[in-house]
């Protein structure tokens, strides 16, 4: 069955249960270097969200927020293990990417880390590049960081 896309906030039960997984999981990645990246990745001013179900079950999720008066930031992009490789992840990007070019963005960026080679496959594969690593995050050797163009994006695109 393919999953289906909701286009939700950060209140929405699914995507918390989701954000509660993913913080485990990077706070075994990250190690002693967690507590300075969790201090960015609260989810209270996420007003755009996306949860991919499989049924009634949430098995990723990600989001975005204003980063600049042209660009977004993507946030919290999680795919539950068991699913991961299956495509999931993707098909919440493509609909992160998709409403941020309808909310007028025409650039994201985002930051994930050197321990997460999971994240940075998915990016180069749709198309992200890497950047110097910008804000918060200039400095930090875990850190790596992309771009993507959004003007080329159809809204019309699967």
């Amino acid at each position: 069955m393919p999953l289906s896309v909701l286009r939700t906030d950060a209140s929405h039960s699914g995507f918390l249960a989701l954000v509660r997984r993913l913080d485990a999981e990077l706070a075994e990645r990250d190690g002693p270097d967690h507590a300075f990246y969790a201090q960015y990745n609260t989810v209270a001013p996420l007003r755009h969200a996306v949860v991919a179900f499989d049924g009634d079950v949430p098995v990723a999720c990600g989001a975005f927020k204003r980063y600049s008066e042209d660009t977004m930031e993507l946030k919290r992009m999680y795919t539950v293990p068991e699913r991961r490789g299956e495509g999931a992840a993707g098909t919440v990007l493509r609909a992160l990417e998709r409403w941020a070019a309808e909310e007028g963005y025409v650039r994201a960026v985002l930051e994930t880390g050197e321990r997460q080679p999971e994240a940075i496959a998915l990016y180069v594969k749709h198309g992200y590049v890497r950047i110097p690593n910008y804000g918060q995050y200039a400095g930090m050797k875990n850190s790596v960081c992309f771009e993507k163009s959004l003007t080329t994006l159809s809204h019309r695109e699967p």
